[in-house]
């Protein structure tokens, strides 16, 4: 056991060195923004009034209140900076293994397997979307709590006392607010009383879990509630369920397929047009005969009904019968389940292997292979995750018909001034799936980038007729026509989008300026101070509700919302330089200097503040 602890200590170190390079990587605009970059409530940091929304919120269609808390605590102490979000996803991934070499070590007294289940956990490629993922903070979070709750579980059996129950109960209940996808584990503790545990009876058993099973059945509930009013669950009529169920059975077979194969990894596999029925059939009896020989053989080879179930069972939730978001499979889905395949694989080569000549160095040297050749695809895995570009490129090379992949990767490039190349993208979505209406109004974003904003409205009105309520396309929409000088009309879609959703910030400020632009100040000023509600923590908006009071001839009001902006962000060049031109311009130069000196400091090729400057001299 001795020399386990100290082969442990060292995969630690090897799985923090091999994950540790997501610490140079970004944020990626796949669910990152929703959940971090973009989320108001979550850049807040952790506060009396963000604690509460976290335990109310039903945002990214999940009820997952320890999963905001945790990213809120990033933010309190990393700020923005992707480094810190990175890497406390690689602490709770390496402190999981931990937890699952004590546990599995305690409850089976087999060390050495035990640590070579661990290092498949650790370092298998599978397992890079859900550590490499800032979005993915609630896999690693939930399976801390996961490996946990059975370790407080184990305890409990062992020595027994109620406090020991009601912590592995607490674990559980942390774990549920972590990811939903928890709610198996009542009957994984089942088949862990199976075996190693070896307990009985049955009834005696499903009993005593009954609190387990209660906190399963609400987090059930709950979870159905959140991804129906985040629109993420599919309707039968987006999905047929026979589809489904075709999808389900040959996912199984993929999943185990790429355990022993990992190859032509992706962030997304997107849903198939058709299921071939031979894929099916074929998947459907190999499922029915490794579950018929767990169960015939549950005498001589116990471990294999618990490995093989604990793989089936974990997996349901997420199998896609119910089915949420359009992909066919993913990565992050395995980071549970694979132990129990893990598991199997360990002690049946132990098995198999009895009377080898020189078992014990033979098992070595292929556990040292197989655990080094997983170790180096998975750090090969980690570089696809460094930047977007990268991501979706990668992913766009092993998967086909992803349309949405193509309309992220459009999205990106777009951000980098590459618009033709984006477009293209936008148009490969669309030709994959001509009813994207968010590919429709990105497209039409690109397009109103390029100046041509007749052809961007057609976009936005393609994406309305597809989905009526769109309010990101109504904006957007907005936004065109009052570059073409359509103000009437630019306001109506802003108003229209406000009655879709009152939330939008953007479309308040927009509807604002609009309005002050138009004389009705303060109509504009309530709109704006909504938007400021709405998102307090932006230095933008003031900035440009600035802009619009200044060209409208209010200096005074103008200069109040870029202060308030540097009170929001105190290192805003935009703020200072804006400020200092409306103060220069009111011939207050000491005042101004000291704004572009600040612009400078900050940025030192700043052109337009060092011309400010210079005319500031001359002048005294």
């Amino acid at each position: 056991m001795r020399y386990a602890m100290i082969l442990c200590v060292a995969l630690i170190a090897v799985t923090v060195g091999i994950f540790l390079q997501t610490g140079d990587h970004g944020f990626i605009t796949f669910d990152d923004p929703g959940y971090v970059t973009d989320n108001p409530r979550v850049k807040g940091g952790v506060t009396g009034e963000n604690v509460a929304w976290a335990f109310s919120a039903t945002a990214m269609s999940n009820w997952h209140p320890l999963t905001w808390l945790s990213h809120m605590t990033d933010v309190e102490l990393f700020g923005l900076d992707p480094r810190g979000h990175h890497l406390t996803n690689v602490f709770f991934h390496a402190a999981t293994t931990l937890l699952l070499f004590f546990l599995l070590a305690q409850i089976t007294g087999a060390p050495w397997r035990s640590l070579f289940v661990a290092a498949l956990f650790a370092l298998h490629p599978l397992h890079v979307e859900s550590v490499a993922w800032v979005a993915e903070r609630k896999d690693v979070l939930s399976g801390f709590f996961w490996f946990l709750t059975l370790l407080l579980y184990a305890g409990y059996v062992k020595r027994g006392g109620t406090a020991r129950y009601l912590l592995a109960l607490l674990s559980f209940a942390a774990g549920l607010m972590a990811k939903p996808m928890l709610v198996t584990l009542p009957l994984v503790l089942l088949l862990l009383d199976y075996w190693p545990l070896r307990r009985s009876p049955l009834w005696a058993l499903v009993k005593e879990k009954i609190p387990f099973f209660a906190l399963s059945a609400a987090s059930s509930v709950v979870t159905v509630i959140a991804q129906k009013q985040g629109g993420a669950m599919k309707t039968l009529e987006a999905i047929p369920l026979g589809s489904r169920v075709g999808n389900a059975v040959i996912a199984y077979g993929k999943y185990i397929g790429k355990m022993f194969w990992p190859a032509d990894l992706a962030m997304l596999y997107p849903f198939p047009g058709s299921i071939p029925l031979w894929q099916v059939s074929v998947s459907f009896l190999l499922l029915v005969l490794f579950s018929a020989l767990a169960i015939v053989w549950r005498r001589r080879y116990p471990y294999l009904v618990t490995g093989w179930f604990w793989f089936l069972v974990t997996l349901v939730p997420v199998i896609g019968i119910v089915q949420v978001g359009g992909q066919s499979m993913a990565d992050r889905y395995t980071y549970l389940p694979l132990t129990g395949l893990f598991l199997a694989c360990a002690w049946g080569v132990d098995d198999l292997s009895q009377g080898w000549r020189y078992r014990k160095a033979v098992l070595a040297v292929l556990a040292a292979m197989v655990v080094a050749a997983s170790a180096v695809a998975t750090w090969r895995q980690v570089g696809y995750w460094r930047d977007n570009l990268t991501l979706y490129r990668h992913t766009l090379e092993v998967t086909g018909g992803n349309y949405l992949i193509h309309n992220n990767y459009g999205v990106v490039l777009a951000r980098e001034g590459r618009l033709d190349e984006a477009i293209t993208q936008y148009l490969e979505a669309l030709q994959v799936w001509p009813r994207a209406a968010n590919a429709h109004v990105n497209l039409g974003d690109a397009l109103s980038q390029q100046g041509k904003f007749a052809e961007a409205i057609s976009h936005y009105q393609r994406a309305l007729q597809i989905v009526p309520d769109y309010a990101l396309a109504l904006e957007n929409m907005g936004k065109a026509l009052a570059a073409l000088g359509r103000d009437d009309e630019a306001a109506a879609s802003y108003e229209q989008t406000l009655r879709f959703d009152p939330s939008r910030s953007g479309a308040h400020l927009n509807l604002a300026i609009l309005l002050v632009k138009r004389g009705r100040t303060d109509e504009g000023w309530r709109h704006y101070v909504t938007a400021l509600r709405l998102e307090p923590y932006s230095a933008k908006l003031p900035i440009n509700m600035g802009v619009a009071l200044a060209q409208r001839g209010m200096p005074e009001e103008a200069a109040g919302c870029f202060r308030q902006a540097l009170r929001i962000d105190p290192d805003s060049v935009e703020a200072h330089f804006n400020l200092g031109v409306l103060l220069a311009r009111q011939n207050r130069a000491e005042e101004a200097a000291y704004h572009f000196s600040e612009v400078l400091r900050r940025k030192p090729d700043a052109e337009g503040a060092r011309r400010w400057l210079e005319v500031l001299k001359r002048q005294r």
